[in-house]
């Protein structure tokens, strides 16, 4: 296999290294423009992209009525702050609560500030509906957990990476291994105000939980007067082949948290939902955001949605992930020790003792395709919805070449 080509001296690369926190490791490519499912370096050669900034491009780069949408209103009003009403704020949130069957919805802007006003409402709704007595409310997550960077969420994280060097962390909290029904149950006590579960865990390796997990949990959330809230920051919005990923198994959360594709692509948009009996716990004051419910990413995040219907993107996803999960899984290669996913969230768990799911990142990027890899075990892919059969077809091709030179090179070395 031939070396991935030196380009630390681009003056790209050069500059981030110099000026940026070193809190990613980057593969080497500088891309410079993107349209569609595609995105060029800055040689000008294309790339299939197969990664879509974790679920953000959902729609692909500069879909063309989002940038009509973005250009349009930002030329009229981007920003007043909640300070104010706008016209763009209430029908986007009227278009969000009927799609997703919720109530009441508080914009914010990244994913992370969804979770955590969706922590805040669960305490405020123990104490204020539930009646846990005052700084006693548990809320209890799972091993394996991503719910974002912040110093009280990432306390609750099982990976010691995203705790190191960041204690104290705040209490209140208690995890169950994912996927057990039964550890809730055992874990809820009448101190419990939620339970915070990802439908699929993503950042974890595209971790599926066994059939009939998720709707044991609501059950047992509706029988002790639990909040089930869902982070569908990355699931949501037709990645998995439904709108919402909990819909694979008919659950409706009492709270729903919602980002990444949300602003198209081109915003940082996100949203708490939920029931108006769980939403009216929140008075002025008590929570908010300079930018969040702007009208510039209200009126993006509306026609975000639109296009996700008008466009059938949500049965788009479900069939062509079938068949893409269909292709992976008949490759049959030893590097391969599983291919996961549902819709298209989809990850191939490579035999750690043959190689690193980095290096087959890395090989997949010299072939023209984008993906990354995570905790160097598991190679995700989460193209643009809007991506077609044949492109998929080529994925498949490459991922198999890519395995194929793998094992080549470790027979020839046999030899």
């Amino acid at each position: 296999m031939k070396n991935l080509p030196l380009l630390n001296d681009h003056p790209a690369i050069v500059l981030e290294e110099a000026y940026c926190a070193h809190n990613y490791h980057p593969l080497p490519v500088v891309i410079v423009r993107g349209e569609g499912i595609y995105a060029w370096d800055a040689a000008g050669k294309r790339y299939l992209d197969m990664m879509s900034a974790y679920s953000a491009l959902s729609f692909g780069h500069a879909h063309p009525r989002l940038i009509a949408a973005l250009t349009d209103q930002a030329q009229r009003l981007a920003l007043t702050s909640r300070a104010f009403f706008s016209d763009q704020l209430g029908p986007f949130l009227q278009r969000l609560c009927e799609l997703t069957g919720q109530e009441a919805a508080l914009p914010m802007n990244t994913g992370t500030e969804a979770i955590e006003t969706a922590l805040k409402a669960a305490r405020k709704w123990a104490y204020k509906v539930k009646g846990v007595p005052g700084d006693c409310a548990e809320i209890i997550t799972c091993e394996g957990n991503f719910h974002g960077r912040t110093t009280t969420i990432v306390g609750f994280s099982s990976e010691p990476g995203y705790r190191d060097g960041f204690g104290p962390f705040a209490g209140g909290f208690k995890r169950i291994p994912y996927g057990d029904a039964a550890a809730l149950a055992r874990a809820i006590t009448p101190h419990t105000a939620a339970f915070l579960v990802e439908p699929i865990q993503g950042e974890a390796g595209i971790i599926v939980p066994p059939e009939g997990f998720l709707a044991a949990c609501a059950r047992l959330c509706r029988e002790n007067n639990v909040l089930l809230l869902a982070d569908e920051v990355q699931t949501g919005l037709g990645r998995t082949g439904k709108l919402l990923a909990c819909e694979h198994e008919g659950v409706k959360p009492d709270g729903l948290m919602l980002g990444k594709s949300l602003g198209g692509g081109l915003l940082p948009v996100s949203a708490f939902l939920a029931s108006r009996a769980v939403m009216d716990v929140f008075g002025p004051g008590d929570h908010g955001s300079t930018f969040g419910g702007n009208p510039l990413a209200a009126r993006v995040g509306r026609e975000a949605l639109d296009v996700l219907v008008d466009e059938n993107l949500v049965r788009r996803s479900a069939d062509l992930g079938a068949h893409f999960i269909s292709g992976l899984r008949a490759l049959q290669s030893p590097l391969v020790r599983e291919v996961r996913g549902k819709g298209l969230l989809v990850g191939i768990e490579i035999d750690a003792s043959r190689t690193s799911a980095r290096e087959v990142c890395e090989r997949l990027l010299e072939r023209g395709v984008l993906t990354k890899d995570t905790h160097g075990t598991v190679v995700r892919f989460a193209p643009p919805l809007i991506i077609g059969k044949s492109e998929i077809d080529w994925a498949v091709e490459q991922v198999a070449l890519t395995l194929g030179d793998f094992e080549n090179a470790r027979l020839k070395k046999q030899a």
